[in-house]
């Protein structure tokens, strides 16, 4: 039909507009739809948690919302681009991705960042998904074309199934060190441990390993950091024209660290740097000046320093403590890496657990070179987180009770029986002895190094190293030389790092070599003398990623890795305690176990006796004891309840 009136062009033009005001309405309301889903998404306070932290299935819940939201952010970016709404929407759906993608940091915008790489990995996704569909299925002119693709893709899909079945199968993700696996005998162990079908991280690793095609750059510019330092800082110990700048010694400042107004850790250190060119300042501090510092002046891009502080009175004041007990080990090393399943440990740890695997016989193994030390190695295989994140798991591991309940911190335990203690981390945004009760100075370790650098940028897949190096080779050689000027005492040494809290699983291997040869280093030298190892991590893989909805990820994110060498100076003193941790390796344990184990190492033969249970914790039990496995479940353990057991 002509249309031959004005009239009726504008009559057409009017029910054009009319359209055109109705569908831009509904584009609008659509779009605030899109924004309200992500922010439903983000993190909320649900009844019954104690720090305001999303439960499993809540996480479920947050994706399904995200993926709707990204649905109709794509389908109106289509509809856009097939001209049937205005451009000035495209304004919309670049806010959109600013937001969600660029903006938000995560879960709470400003903790553990990079949780909305997921996101990214979903808008992607379907926007190919329904261009496609849209502009090609639906106005294609060759559909047969397109149908004839389709068939010929889902048949060779078909004929190459099982070869990707068995490629991503999970076939050994159960086998531990020494060719040991999961019991799961049910006539003996209430908890059965599930095993996942399929590992699509055997995939993963081949494209998510950025670190592979993308060098690292240790050499940072000393102008750029410095200014970066100082920038951060409001230290009235700092002279902005320095180049040589001191961390603060924690654990020194007694009515600083003391301070409630710094419950922020970061905040803390960067308000207090030290100018190291200031002598006369130094000398007024004494024994208090840094033991690490940053200098600026012999090198174009900066050289950490660390000069551990052997304080001669700390050391002589507790080995008058030392006659107090017999404890079970002398010294104590925890390495507590973030983030860490048991079987993310085999596959990425491989030289670590070869130190580990060589004392794994129960019957000992001699150091040939030192020949009255004998060294035992026990794995836990059903070691159960008691929430997925750190927060809610590190007060158990060194309270032994839960978060904000009334219980001292480890430290006191170990200074009032003779021990000289150090920490050093690299989580430098949550000072954890006071995040979760009253503290006073005896919980503050005697050397504390915690690494908050201005430039490193926390969890992420990309490795990051300052001055020349892996931040981590300085933590560890804060805590060798700890372990060498205090080499006469009863010492315990906490190294914590977030380097694995991140979604590619792919980046703790770049740290292998170094934890071995420091092991390594420290065995060889006799500094291992009388000394109980701890490898441990608070939950399994944590961070939400394009793993986050296969099984191998849920199974793992509630089971971490636990390995522990005991030194053994009397090994038929202790032969019935080391027949309950052998037998324990296949008991179902959490933290609170954990924590009743060092308590056990700390009082030896005190255990049970009135002073040492003012210590252990009523939750759990001492590895060196018999647990009823029968009686164990995570039900009442943990917050997953009975997921992950069959």
């Amino acid at each position: 039909m002509i249309i031959t009136t004005k009239k009726e062009i504008k009559k057409i033009k009017k029910k054009k507009k009319i359209k055109e005001k109705y569908l831009n309405i509904v584009f609008f309301i659509l779009f605030i739809l899109s924004y309200y889903l992500f922010f439903l998404s983000l993190e909320r306070c649900y009844q019954g948690e104690d720090i305001c932290c999303t439960k499993l299935h809540w996480i479920k819940v947050r994706l399904v919302e995200e993926s709707i939201s990204c649905i109709i952010t794509i389908i109106l970016l289509e509809l856009i681009i097939l001209k049937k709404g205005s451009k000035l929407h495209l304004i919309h759906f670049f806010s959109i991705y600013i937001l969600f993608y660029s903006y938000s940091h995560g879960i709470d915008f400003d903790d553990h960042g990079y949780y909305n790489i997921k996101y990214f990995f979903i808008i992607v996704i379907f926007a190919l998904l329904f261009l496609f569909i849209i502009k090609y299925l639906l106005f294609s002119k060759n559909k047969k074309y397109i149908i004839l693709f389709f068939e010929i893709f889902l048949i060779v899909l078909y004929f190459f199934r099982n070869i990707l079945n068995n490629s991503i199968s999970c076939d050994g993700w159960e086998i531990g060190l020494n060719n040991t696996s999961i019991d799961n005998d049910k006539n003996k162990y209430r908890c059965l441990i599930q095993i996942p079908k399929y590992c699509t991280y055997k995939i993963g690793k081949y494209i998510l390993d950025i670190n592979k095609f993308s060098p690292m750059n240790c050499n940072v510019s000393a102008a750029e950091s410095r200014e970066k330092m100082l920038r951060t800082s409001k230290s009235p110990f700092i002279n902005k024209n320095t180049t040589h700048i001191g961390f603060p010694l924690t654990n020194k400042e007694e009515q600083l660290f003391l301070d409630k107004n710094y419950s922020n850790f970061e905040k803390f250190v960067y308000d207090h740097y030290i100018d190291m060119d200031n002598l006369t300042l130094l000398n007024m501090l004494g024994d208090k000046k840094p033991e690490v510092s940053l200098d600026y002046s012999k090198t174009k891009y900066g050289k950490l320093n660390i000069n551990l502080n052997f304080n001669k009175s700390l050391s002589e004041e507790k080995k008058q403590l030392e006659n107090l007990t017999n404890p079970f080990s002398n010294n104590i090393i925890i390495f507590y890496l973030d983030s860490v399943s048991r079987a993310y440990s085999i596959r990425q740890l491989k030289k670590t657990l070869r130190f580990f695997e060589k004392f794994i016989s129960y019957k000992g193994n001699y150091n040939s070179a030192f020949p009255t030390e004998n060294f035992h190695s026990f794995q836990f295989f059903k070691y159960y987180s008691h929430k997925y994140f750190t927060s809610g798991n590190y007060p158990i591991l060194f309270y032994g009770n839960h978060r904000n309940k009334t219980n001292k911190y480890i430290t006191l335990y170990l200074k009032k029986n003779g021990y000289i203690t150090s920490y050093t981390s690299d989580y430098c945004h949550i000072d954890f002895i006071r995040s979760f009760h009253d503290f006073s100075f005896d919980d503050i370790y005697d050397h504390q190094f915690t690494f908050c650098d201005p430039s490193y940028w926390g969890p992420i897949p990309k490795i990051q190293c300052f001055y020349g190096k892996s931040h981590i080779e300085y933590m560890l050689e804060y805590i060798k030389q700890f372990w060498v000027k205090y080499k006469d005492n009863r010492k315990f040494s906490l190294f914590l790092t977030t380097y694995a809290h991140e979604g590619s699983l792919e980046k703790l291997k770049y740290i292998d070599n170094l934890i071995y040869e420091f092991f390594n280093k420290l065995f060889n030298e006799n500094l291992l003398k009388e000394t109980s190892i701890f490898l441990l991590s608070d939950h399994g893989v944590a961070i939400p990623s394009i793993y986050f909805l296969n099984d191998f990820f849920k199974y793992e994110q509630i089971l971490p890795m636990f390995y522990l060498i005991v030194n053994d100076r009397k090994n038929v003193t202790y032969e019935e305690q080391y027949k309950f941790l052998h037998k324990n390796q296949q008991s179902f344990i959490t933290g609170f176990d954990i924590y009743n184990t060092i308590v056990h190492l700390i009082y030896g033969e005190k255990y049970g006796t009135e002073e040492a249970n003012k210590a252990v914790s009523k939750y759990g039990k001492s590895l060196f004891t018999e647990i009823n496995q029968m009686d164990r479940s995570p039900k009442g353990y943990s917050s997953m309840d009975d997921y992950g057991c069959k």
